[in-house]
């Protein structure tokens, strides 16, 4: 097994994201298509539980497919939950036993390194987007951008293979900064704006 990710760099900058986006900017779109901001957000506090499980190997209803994100189930406090949940991810990860063995995310069991690295790509990914949905900034560390073009640029451009992982791959040119290569694996635009 390789070396173990840390997703501090990753969370710190969601968290960054995070704080900079207002209420009035939770039914704007996001380069998710149909997926406006305060849906991602629903999907990133589910998100963040779900890795956390998957770190400590817990069964919880959080480990099985994840809902449909939508908007209506953010809670009224969810900053403060994401900046939490986004915390405990972290510690939890941090923990040398978090990356042996198999473990279950998303309803899927793979090896529990796999996950780690899937947990590092949607908050990066999923922080890009909301970033450039709320028009901010995003710059992504090299070590998450390397793990998520890892990633991304090996799952097949076949609809069936990423359903309900990513869209269709977006061509970025070879010669693109690595995580904008990756955002392209992962089914988006780089130059996406709202």
């Amino acid at each position: 097994m390789s070396q173990p990710l840390d997703l501090e760099p990753a969370v710190r900058r969601m968290q960054a994201v995070v704080s900079g986006i207002a209420d009035s900017q939770l039914a704007d779109p996001t380069p998710c298509e149909g997926t406006s901001v305060g849906d991602l957000l629903d999907h990133v506090v589910a998100l963040t539980l779900a890795f956390r499980h998957a770190a400590e190997k817990s069964a919880s209803p959080e480990t099985g497919p994840p809902p449909e994100p939508t908007a209506a189930n953010l809670p009224a406090d969810w900053r403060e939950l994401l900046a939490y949940r986004l915390d405990a991810l972290v510690a939890a990860w941090r923990e040398p036993a978090a990356w042996e063995g198999t473990t279950v995310a998303g309803g899927v069991e793979l090896p529990a390194h796999e996950a780690g690295v899937v947990a590092v790509n949607e908050l990066v990914v999923h922080g890009w987007d909301l970033a450039r949905a709320t028009g901010q900034s995003y710059e992504c560390d090299p070590a998450s951008a390397e793990a998520s073009f890892a990633f991304a640029s090996q799952v097949p451009d076949d609809p069936k293979a990423r359903k309900g992982l990513f869209g269709p791959v977006v061509d970025v040119a070879d010669d693109a900064p690595l995580f904008d290569r990756a955002l392209g694996f992962s089914g988006r635009d780089p130059s996406w704006r709202p």
